[in-house]
């Protein structure tokens, strides 16, 4: 008896050695599979190219694409995120003073730093220096004329004396930190073309550079 109990557990132990290393080869074989599908990356790879959202386009921060909120930094988000804050309307690169100006309504501009494909958040390449124009997606729109911000002055907007010839731009509806003095009501090629009544005249820049402003 003690002989056939030593031979069952030899057995027994045999049996479940087998198990456990046909198991191991099992689970290493799905693992290798899985890598070569791309369906488990390695934590490298998750590192230097992680997932991105639907909704990105192959550049960064490109027409119609979306960024987050933010004061300091921004992210590009999904356009349909709980994230979103503005809609890139035009994207140029190099710097803002040597490219073509924002539109027109555009509420604010984002300077991008030149990255790596290393130091890029989306790992698909390298990022060049560039800027965008953004575009709130909900209101306040400073952009718009009137509207007391943006990162140009156009027709519809108002101003004030800074000092020094300088004017700045301020809310029409007189609820900014500075009072209105002045409202550009045309722009035009050269100073010539203002009307008479015109008291300031505003450089605007673009294919009309020069605005014709009245006291309000």
């Amino acid at each position: 008896m003690r002989g056939t109990s030593a031979a069952g557990v030899a057995w027994a132990l045999l049996v479940l050695l087998t198990v456990l290393l046909t198991g191991c080869q099992s689970a290493s074989g799905a693992a290798e599979e899985q890598g070569r599908l791309g369906e488990s990356p390695s934590r490298t790879e998750e590192q230097v190219a992680p997932s991105r959202p639907s909704g990105y386009g192959a550049v960064f921060l490109g027409v119609d694409e979306c960024s987050s909120f933010g004061t300091t930094s921004f992210t590009e988000v999904s356009c349909t995120g709980e994230r979103a804050a503005a809609r890139v309307v035009a994207r140029h690169d190099g710097a803002v003073g040597d490219g073509p100006l924002c539109p027109g309504t555009t509420d604010f501009v984002l300077h991008i730093s030149e990255q790596s494909q290393v130091s890029d958040e989306d790992g698909d390449g390298a990022i060049p220096q560039g800027y965008a124009c953004m575009r709130n997606l909900t209101p306040p729109h400073p952009g718009d004329p009137g509207g007391g911000g943006g990162p140009r002055t156009i027709v519809g907007d108002c101003v004030y004396g800074s000092g020094d010839g300088q004017v700045r731009e301020t809310s029409c509806d007189g609820e900014g930190r500075q009072q209105p003095q002045y409202k550009v009501t045309k722009a035009v090629d050269k100073r010539a073309g203002c009307p008479l009544s015109t008291a300031l005249y505003v450089q605007l820049g673009g294919e009309k550079p020069v605005g014709c402003a009245r006291p309000v």
